[in-house]
């Protein structure tokens, strides 16, 4: 009879072993947390309620309609409405979901605390508001949790990731892509990519989730003792160096309280990349683009005009100005009403070098666009606009422009303050 070397069985059995860690690793199992809600609904939180009813089925949706109710009042009035009240039948078309913060059920009587969310186009249209919101380009978001001395993103689920996978994106004007964890994500958004500036690879990583740019938000855990508080150091970084856009501290009791500490400082993160988005430091890295293709790269020996050339271009661009013909600018402005054209086309008109502003595309509660021909350059068309109080954004000949207007600040406590 013929045996087989045991040292054979091994490495087939190591091979086996091998084979299956890999796959498991792959796979993840339950390492993964899909993200909850990426809609721009809106959202009113901590309605509480109290109603008695015959049954608690009863009782139970005679809160819920209560509850959308008094949600309806605070974002009518949030959204200067001034409150006023509509049908239930109306808000039942109004709502999109219920969400449930706490609630206690008996025989006849239903306690809650409950999040009403509204679909953003229908409530937009009953208020009167545009329901168009400019966004920034889309931002793959790598969470990074330390704990314990242990870094850790999706190599296996963590609160932090949880976290962000609450967090209701829709209302943000950061466009998030964010990974649930499974798949091959472990392996290409680990803790070691964030610390790696290479371009190459990190083009190859947002390509593959169609992004254009990395936001890696940060995390810190100190437990004081066994059940004692919890001090949580956030900080908010971009781009593949790693850039510190700002950091806090928040604190809460105990551990059960954790859950609570990471939603609170996901909300101040997002508050965080914002106002650097509005501050223009949020700007995608050029190096994060591809090389230009060999069909569409410049020939080196292509000849570059030399210093009399290019006063020859500028003096017919002066020429061409001063004979009146002037530069085609595109200009693409909000409609929420009919009466935002005639306004905007006023506003344009009043520019100094603008000879005429016609809308050629019109969306009413959208974006519309407007032809204007300008006596001189983009920059100074630019320019101008800015000094009137318009946000402007987009170069050359093509713009997107807003009106500033004053956001609410969000409601997040401050610098080492107790999380209630």
């Amino acid at each position: 009879m013929h045996i087989r070397p045991l040292p054979a069985l091994a490495a087939v059995l190591v091979l086996a072993l091998g084979t299956a860690s890999l796959v498991a690793q792959i796979d993840g199992g339950a390492r993964g947390v899909a993200p909850i809600d990426s809609s721009g609904a809106y959202e009113v939180s901590g309605v509480t309620v109290d109603v008695s009813a015959k049954t608690a089925d009863a009782a139970r949706l005679g809160g819920w309609r209560l509850a959308q109710r008094r949600a309806w009042t605070q974002l009518s009035q949030r959204l200067g409405a001034g409150g006023r009240a509509v049908s239930d039948g109306t808000l039942d078309g109004l709502v999109s979901g219920i969400v449930v913060e706490r609630e206690h059920i008996g025989p006849t009587r239903y306690l809650g605390k409950l999040g009403v969310l509204f679909d953003r186009r229908r409530a937009g249209a009953l208020l009167g508001i545009s329901a168009y919101a400019a966004r920034s380009p889309a931002m793959l978001i790598l969470p990074v949790q330390m704990s314990g001395g242990v870094a850790q993103t999706f190599e296996q689920r963590s609160d932090w990731q949880a976290a962000w996978a609450r967090f209701r994106t829709g209302n943000s004007i950061i466009d998030y892509v964010r990974p649930s964890g499974s798949g091959a994500d472990a392996l290409l958004l680990n803790f070691g990519q964030t610390t790696r500036p290479g371009r190459g690879w990190w083009r190859t990583i947002i390509d593959q989730y169609g992004a254009s740019d990395i936001l890696i938000p940060g995390v810190r855990l100190y437990r004081q003792w066994p059940g004692g508080p919890v001090i949580g150091a956030f900080t908010a970084r971009h781009g593949p160096d790693n850039r510190m856009i700002g950091s806090f501290t928040l604190r809460v009791g105990n551990a059960a309280g954790v859950p609570q500490l990471l939603d609170a400082g996901v909300k101040r993160i997002d508050a965080l990349y914002q106002r650097a988005l509005r501050e223009g430091l949020l700007e995608p890295d050029p190096t994060l683009q591809p090389p230009p293709s060999p069909e569409t790269a410049k020939p080196v020996d292509e000849p570059v005009p030399g210093d009399g050339d290019i006063d020859a271009i500028l003096a017919d661009l002066a020429s061409t100005t001063a004979a009146g013909q002037g530069i085609p600018v595109t200009v693409q402005f909000d409609t929420p009403a009919a009466s935002a054209i005639s306004g905007t086309e006023a506003a344009m008109r009043a520019v100094p070098g603008v000879r005429s502003a016609q809308t050629t595309s019109l969306a009413l509660g959208g974006v519309s666009i407007m032809r204007v021909i300008f006596d001189g350059d983009p920059a100074q068309f630019r320019s101008s606009l800015e000094a009137r109080g318009y946000q402007v954004f987009g170069r050359g000949q093509t713009v997107r422009i807003r009106r500033a207007a004053a956001l609410l600040p969000p409601d997040l406590p401050a610098d080492g303050t107790a999380v209630p």
